[in-house]
C-alpha cells in the first residue's frame, strides 16, 4: 500500500511539471478573451460603420437672388438662409494599417476612409402678400451642403491592457465638398441652380479601443473629430464601430 502511494505521488509530480511547461500556462496562448498575452504586431484590415453630426459654414446666395417681379406682381422679397447647414448621417467605410509592438506599448499608421454621405440644407421662404392692385409673390433660397467621402492617414499610439487595446490617433486627410445652391420665384414661375464641387483637407483626432476576439479577429470603437480647414469650414464629429482582421 505504500509503495503505491509513493508511486501516485511521483507520478502527480511529474505531470505537475509537464503541465506547466504548455504554453498556455506561460501565457502564450493568444486567443483575445483567453486571458493570454496579445500581439497587435503587424498589418491589419477591416471595415466599419458610422454615426455622427456636421456643422458647415455655407458661401451664400446673393448672387442669384436677381429676378424681379413684372408688372402687376407684388416685389420679390428675398430671404437670407442661415449661414451654417447642419445634418445627421450614418455611414460606412475601411481602414487598414501597420502597428509595432514595445511591450505593452504599440505605435501604428493607418488609412482610414469613410462615406459619410452629409448633407445639410439651409433655406428662407419669403412671401409677400400684395395688395389688392398687386398680386402676392414667393421667393425660395436654399443651399445644401454635402461632405460625402473622406480618406485620411493616421498616428496611432495605444498601450495594451489584457485584450484591450486603447489609443489615441490624429491625422490629416482630404475629401470631397459640393455645395448646391437654389433659387426660385412666382408668379411667374422661375428658378436657377447652381452646383459646384471641390477636393478639400482637413485633419482629424480622436480616441477608441480595438479588442482582440479570437485568432486574428478583432473589433472596434471610436470617436472621431474631424474639421476641413480649406475651402468651406466643416465640423464632423462621429461615433465608429468596426470588425478587423490582424495578420
Amino acid at each position: 500500500m505504500r509503495g503505491f502511494l509513493v508511486a501516485t505521488v511521483m507520478f502527480g509530480a511529474v505531470s505537475a511539471a509537464q503541465a506547466a511547461d504548455l504554453p498556455v500556462l506561460r501565457g502564450g496562448f493568444t486567443d483575445g478573451y483567453s486571458g493570454g498575452r496579445v500581439s497587435w504586431q503587424g498589418f491589419y484590415v477591416g471595415g466599419q460603420g458610422s454615426w455622427g453630426s456636421q456643422r458647415s459654414a455655407v458661401p451664400g446666395i446673393g448672387d442669384l437672388q436677381f429676378f424681379t417681379a413684372p408688372a402687376g406682381v407684388a416685389p420679390y422679397v428675398y430671404g437670407t438662409p442661415p449661414s451654417t447647414a447642419n445634418s445627421l448621417n450614418g455611414g460606412y467605410g475601411a481602414f487598414f494599417g501597420y502597428n509595432s509592438q514595445f511591450e505593452d506599448v504599440v505605435i501604428g499608421i493607418e488609412g482610414n476612409y469613410i462615406h459619410d454621405g452629409f448633407r445639410g440644407t439651409t433655406s428662407a421662404l419669403v412671401v409677400n402678400p400684395g395688395t389688392p392692385a398687386l398680386a402676392q409673390s414667393v421667393t425660395y433660397s436654399s443651399e445644401t451642403m454635402k461632405l460625402s467621402d473622406f480618406g485620411s492617414v493616421r498616428l496611432r499610439g495605444g498601450y495594451m491592457m489584457g485584450c484591450f487595446l486603447p489609443y489615441l490617433f490624429v491625422g490629416a486627410g482630404f475629401g470631397d465638398q459640393t455645395v448646391d445652391r437654389f433659387v426660385s420665384v412666382s408668379p411667374p414661375p422661375a428658378s436657377v441652380a447652381d452646383s459646384k464641387s471641390k477636393l478639400v483637407y482637413g485633419y482629424t483626432a480622436g480616441i477608441g479601443f480595438d479588442v482582440a476576439l479570437t485568432g486574428g479577429l478583432f473589433a472596434r470603437a471610436e470617436y472621431e473629430y474631424k474639421r476641413v480647414t480649406s475651402n468651406l469650414e466643416s465640423i464632423v464629429n462621429t461615433a465608429r464601430v468596426g470588425l478587423g482582421y490582424k495578420f
